[in-house]
C-alpha cells in the first residue's frame, strides 16, 4: 500500500498509534510494523498528535529520531462525527504547515516544516534555524534560540527537547497562556531539539485527553556526530 501511494506522489503515515510505550521485554504481543517501514522508508510522517496518547506516541517517536531517521510529525483526529460518544470534533487535532517558495502541502508536511497540536501554538528558531532544516555547528557549545507560546488554555509544561532529554524548561506565569523566551543551550552532540508543551491532565475547553503539541525537530549537525544509538 505504501509503494502504492508513493507512486502516485502521494504520502504515507502512521496514524493513530500508541496508547502505551510498547516494551518488548515485557508486551506478551507485539505487533507494531512501524520501526520496520520506517527503516524500509514505507513512511513519511507519524500521527504524533491524534486519537492515541500523545506523550507514548511521542516517546516512540524519539527513538525513531535517535536512529537518524528523519521522520515528520503529523496529526489528524480520526473523528467520527456521527457519534458523539467518541473524543473530540473533527479538526482538533492538526499540522500546521510552513510553505515556502514553491513546496507545496505534501512537501512541507514530509520535510518537517511544521508542528502539530491540539490547542497551543508553538514557535521555535534555533539560531535561526525553523523546524524541519538542517544546524550545522563547528564546534559543540551554547547555541541561541528562540521560543513562543499562545494557547487557548492555560499550559503546565513548555519544554526544550535534545536528542529525547529536556534540557530547558521554561517558567509561565499568569494565565499560562502566552510566552516569549530565548537564549542559549548547550548542544553538546548532534541530532535534533524540538520545543514541546503538554499538560498534566485534560482540560474541560479541549475535548482531548490533555493538551500537547510539538515542533518537528531542528536537525543538529556537530563535530563528532550524534550519539550513539544502541538503546
Amino acid at each position: 500500500v505504501a509503494d502504492l501511494a508513493h507512486a502516485q506522489q502521494g504520502l504515507v503515515g502512521y496514524v493513530h498509534p500508541f496508547d502505551t510505550v510498547p516494551d518488548p521485554a515485557k508486551d506478551p504481543v507485539l505487533s507494531h510494523q512501524l520501526p520496520a517501514d520506517v527503516a524500509n522508508g514505507k513512511v513519511d510522517y507519524l500521527e504524533v498528535v491524534g486519537f492515541s496518547d500523545h506523550k507514548a506516541t511521542a516517546a516512540v517517536w524519539y527513538r525513531l529520531l535517535n536512529l537518524g531517521y528523519r521522520l515528520a510529525a503529523g496529526a489528524g483526529t480520526d473523528a467520527m462525527a456521527n457519534y458523539a460518544s467518541l473524543r473530540g470534533p473533527v479538526g482538533m487535532n492538526r499540522v500546521f504547515l510552513e510553505q515556502r517558495g514553491g513546496d507545496d502541502l505534501l512537501a512541507s508536511l514530509k520535510q518537517g516544516h511544521s508542528f502539530v497540536s491540539n490547542g497551543p501554538l508553538l514557535g521555535l528558531l534555533v539560531s535561526g534555524r525553523k523546524p524541519g532544516d538542517t544546524l550545522a555547528l563547528s564546534a559543540p557549545g551554547p547555541t541561541k534560540y528562540k521560543v513562543a507560546l499562545r494557547s487557548p488554555v492555560a499550559v503546565d509544561h513548555l519544554e526544550l527537547v535534545h536528542n529525547g532529554q529536556v534540557v530547558k524548561q521554561f517558567e509561565l506565569g499568569g494565565d499560562r497562556r502566552s510566552f516569549d523566551g530565548e537564549g542559549e543551550v548547550d548542544v553538546a552532540q548532534g541530532g535534533w531539539l524540538l520545543l514541546r508543551a503538554w499538560n498534566d491532565g485534560a482540560d474541560p475547553q479541549l475535548l482531548d485527553l490533555y493538551p500537547y503539541a510539538t515542533t518537528n525537530p531542528v536537525w543538529l549537525d556537530v563535530p563528532g556526530g550524534a550519539p550513539p544509538a544502541r538503546e
